[in-house]
């Protein structure tokens, strides 16, 4: 099976600050967000440019943009939702942040009562406002169009959206740029309230490769509140292949939510070790220093003061070679002794070793031999 080139983009200082207390300080963001440029991720959300009305969480955002210092080699950006918060950003590139990529983009909701919730606006508002972008990108000369679908395969006030719901919605987007000459290249899916499922994700990618072959950048933005998110992402990446770019979002310990969807920080997203864990299983090459990442991982649980939601920085990545463990540790059963495999023997010094002899195996003499170079 031939693969799509991944990319990942870091969520946790944007989505899953937003939705933590707004009494978190400028000086640990900055804490988690150095930890985070240190672990090899390419791409850095670093937070929304947005009212402190709404959001309080974001209330320090120049503070942070003017205190941090970039990492070679990363991309960071940030959210702005209206002119103000356009301007606001754009005073930071490109010393901090990374210009906006040379696309046209128009987005539409599915689900008229979350886009109300979350925008004031309205489906028809936002499909109205397309010939208007479409316009602007054609005065900026743009050659290249991205369409995106928000609340995709479902809502917890409409229900579930059904495939031509989807395809309807991005073809009628498709259609009015290609009638403006722009092709579209790219398309953005967004998920906020957790209604994602492999089987839905499937079906709708291997559709949008079949009817709308000259998108060939797929950007997920999936919700994990129901537990589904980083299966949805595997099935996306069987799905697509050597002609795509697959971009998953995901967020450190996969803390992360909207406030408008009725399901708060539960909502989750996509652990980011747990990604990279699966990737690099998959024999994809992340380029993320995976301990380093779990490293982070604790940080921001002590930062948010409660425990976050991915599964590898609790248990351990798969042991690789002259990692395995130990024959004659003793039982291990809390969550702080399973920590070994990062702080060392002594979280599990004192736990009872019931067996009479010293364990010995053939089978593990070979495999250590095997590891011996």
């Amino acid at each position: 099976m031939s693969l799509p080139r991944v990319e990942i983009i870091e969520e946790g200082m944007r989505e899953g600050m937003q939705i933590e207390s707004a009494d978190i300080s400028v000086d640990d963001k900055l804490r988690l967000l150095d930890a985070l440029s240190r672990t090899g991720l390419k791409s850095i959300n670093v937070g929304s440019f947005v009212s402190p009305r709404w959001v309080p969480q974001m209330a320090h955002m120049d503070e942070l943009m003017a205190r941090f210092e970039p990492a070679p080699g990363v991309r960071y950006f940030a959210l702005a939702l209206n002119q103000k918060g356009v301007e606001r950003r754009d005073a930071w590139i490109p010393e901090k942040l990374a210009p906006d990529e040379p696309l046209g983009v128009t987005s539409v909701h599915l689900c008229d009562v979350f886009v109300r919730r979350n925008t004031a606006r309205s489906q028809a508002d936002e499909l109205a406002a397309i010939p208007q972008r479409i316009a602007r990108a054609v005065e900026r000369g743009l050659t290249e169009a991205s369409v995106r679908i928000n609340a995709a395969w479902g809502s917890n006030w409409l229900g579930a959206f059904s495939l031509e719901q989807r395809l309807g919605l991005l073809r009628q987007q498709i259609d009015a740029w290609e009638e403006a000459g722009i092709p579209v290249t790219h398309t953005w899916i967004g998920d906020p309230m957790s209604w994602n499922t492999p089987r839905a994700v499937e079906e709708t990618l291997a559709a949008m490769t079949e009817r709308m072959p000259g998108i060939t950048t797929y950007h997920l933005h999936l919700h994990d509140g129901r537990g589904t998110a980083l299966l949805s992402a595997y099935q996306a990446l069987r799905v697509l292949d050597e002609r795509h770019t697959l971009v998953i979002d995901s967020s450190v310990g996969g803390m992360g939510g909207c406030p408008y969807c009725g399901n708060g920080r539960m909502t989750r997203m996509i652990a980011t070790e747990d990604l990279v864990h699966l990737l690099q299983a998959e024999g994809v090459d992340t380029g993320v220093d995976l301990p380093a990442l779990i490293e982070a991982g604790h940080l921001a649980e002590g930062i948010v003061g409660h425990e976050l939601y991915g599964h590898v920085g609790k248990a351990g990545p798969r042991p690789g070679p002259g990692e395995l463990y130990p024959m004659d540790m003793p039982l291990v059963e809390t969550a702080d002794e399973a920590q070994h495999f990062r702080l060392g023997p002594q979280v599990y010094e004192g736990r009872p070793r019931p067996w009479k002899q010293p364990i010995t195996s053939e089978a593990r003499d070979a495999v250590e031999r095997k590891e011996r170079p």
